[in-house]
C-alpha cells in the first residue's frame, strides 16, 4: 500500500502513518486516554525512552487497531548519556548528547533552554568545542539491525528509520540558540556556515552508521529541518539556497548512495516557496502539510503543482480541528483532505505533526472511522 502510494500509484486505500516517530507520533496523555477507550492494556513507555519530549511509543495493539501502515526503527542515545540522565536529580535538565539541555519550564514541560555555543564568535571556537557528539557510539545504533530485520521478514508494514532529529539546521538553533543563530547567519555567515557544516557532518555520520545496520530493510529514512512559520518562511529563500540548500542537497545524496529507501524530509509551517527546491535536491515524501500555515492550506494548489513530482503526507489539521473540534468535525477535515489529496497516489494521510495531549481520544478514532469511511480507492 505505502510503496504504491509512493510510486504515484493507487493502492486500495490511503495509507497511514501514525506512531513511527516524533513528526507523526501522539503525545502520552492522548495515547493514555485512546487506550483507556479502547480498553487496550499496554505499559507507557516514550520513543527514544525520552519523556521530556513527550510522545509515546506505541503499544503494538493500539498500532494496529489505529491501523498503521508504518513502523518505526529508532536510533538511540549514547549508553552513557543515557545513564547520566535516569539519574539525575528531578527536575533537573535534561542534557543530550550535543550538550543541548532541555529545561522543565512548568511541571512536566520542557524546552531547549541550554545553549552550549551561545557565546561561540568565530570558526576557532567551534573547533575547540569539546562537547561535540561521538556518532561512531555504537550504543546508538547497533539494536536496529535486529529490529530491522524482524520487521522485514514479519513484512506487514513500511519500514522507516527515524533517527532522533538528525537535521542540521535545526541542530545549529539549538546549539546557539534561535535569536544568537539567525543574528549570525544574518551578519556572519561564514561563521553560520561552519557551524551548520559541522553540525550536518556529524548528522551524515551516524546516518552511514544507521543505514549500514538497516542494509536492505528499510523502505523510509526520515530527515528534514522546520523552514517556516505559521505564516512564512524562518529565513528568505535566498539565504535558503545559498547556506543550507547545499548541505541538504549532500546530505540526501549521501543517504540515497547508500539505500534504495525514499527520503522523507519533515518541515512545519509555509514552505510552500520551497517545494521546488526540496523536490529538486531529492526529496521524496514532504511532511507534514501544515494546512493551518499559509500558502500549506491550498491542497488543490500543492496537489495541481506539486502532486506527481513529490508524495505528500500529513494534512489533518493539529492545531484547530484535532484538539478543539468534534469528532464530526474530525472526519469532515480528514475527507477533505482525502479528497483533494489523494487522487492518482501520492499521499499518506497522518497528522499535521504529534497528536498533542490535549486531543480527546474520541477525535483520534475518528480520525481512524473517517480513513475507512473515505480512503478507499474506487
Amino acid at each position: 500500500r505505502v510503496r504504491a502510494a509512493m510510486n504515484h500509484e493507487e493502492p486500495d486505500r490511503v495509507p497511514f502513518f501514525i506512531g513511527a516517530g516524533n513528526a507523526t507520533g501522539i503525545q502520552m496523555p492522548a495515547y493514555q486516554r485512546l487506550k483507556a477507550a479502547l480498553g487496550i492494556q499496554a505499559p507507557d513507555r516514550y520513543l527514544y525512552d525520552w519523556p521530556e519530549v513527550g510522545p509515546a511509543d506505541i503499544d503494538e495493539a493500539t498500532m494496529v487497531w489505529l491501523g498503521s501502515d508504518v513502523r518505526g526503527v529508532f536510533d538511540r542515545h549514547p549508553a552513557a548519556n543515557s545513564e547520566r540522565n535516569r539519574t539525575r536529580q528531578p527536575g533537573e535538565p535534561f542534557i543530550d548528547s550535543w550538550g543541548i539541555g532541555q529545561v522543565e519550564v512548568e511541571p512536566g514541560v520542557w524546552f531547549p533552554g541550554i545553549h552550549p555555543l551561545a557565546e561561540a564568535t568565530t570558526i576557532d571556537d567551534l573547533a575547540a568545542y569539546p562537547g561535540w557528539p561521538d556518532m561512531d557510539d555504537a550504543s546508538r545504533f547497533a539494536h536496529m539491525k535486529k529490529q530491522a530485520a524482524r520487521l522485514a521478514s514479519e513484512n506487514q508494514y513500511s519500514i522507516m528509520a527515524t533517527p532522533w532529529l538528525l537535521f542540521p539546521f535545526e541542530r545549529a538553533i539549538h546549539m546557539q540558540g534561535m535569536e544568537t543563530f539567525f543574528l549570525n547567519l544574518a551578519m556572519q555567515p561564514d561563521f553560520a556556515a561552519d557551524l551548520l557544516t559541522r553540525c550536518a557532518e556529524h548528522c551524515q555520520t551516524l546516518m552511514g552508521h544507521i543505514l549500514e545496520e538497516l542494509g536492505d530493510n528499510v523502505d523510509i529514512v526520515k530527515i528534514g529541518d522546520d523552514l517556516g512559520t505559521s505564516a512564512s518562511l524562518l529565513i528568505s529563500p535566498r539565504m535558503y539556497r545559498q547556506l543550507l540548500k547545499p548541505i541538504h542537497a549532500e546530505y540526501i545524496a549521501f543517504i540515497k548512495e547508500r539505500t534504495q529507501a525514499k527520503v522523507f524530509f519533515h518541515s512545519d509551517g509555509d514552505i510552500f516557496p520551497l517545494i521546488d527546491d526540496l523536490i529538486e535536491i531529492g526529496v521524496d515524501i514532504l511532511n507534514p502539510i501544515q494546512t493551518s500555515a499559509g500558502k500549506m492550506g491550498d491542497l488543490a494548489a500543492l496537489k495541481k503543482r506539486f502532486g506527481k513530482e513529490i508524495v505528500l503526507c500529513g494534512a489533518v489539521d493539529t492545531t484547530h480541528v484535532l484538539p478543539f473540534g468534534s469528532p464530526a468535525e474530525v472526519m469532515e477535515e480528514v475527507r477533505r483532505v482525502i479528497e483533494y489529496l489523494a487522487p492518482g497516489g501520492g499521499f499518506i494521510l497522518a497528522s499535521v505533526h504529534t497528536i498533542q495531549k490535549n486531543v480527546p481520544a474520541e477525535n483520534i478514532m475518528a480520525m481512524v472511522e473517517a480513513l475507512e469511511a473515505y480512503g478507499q480507492y474506487a
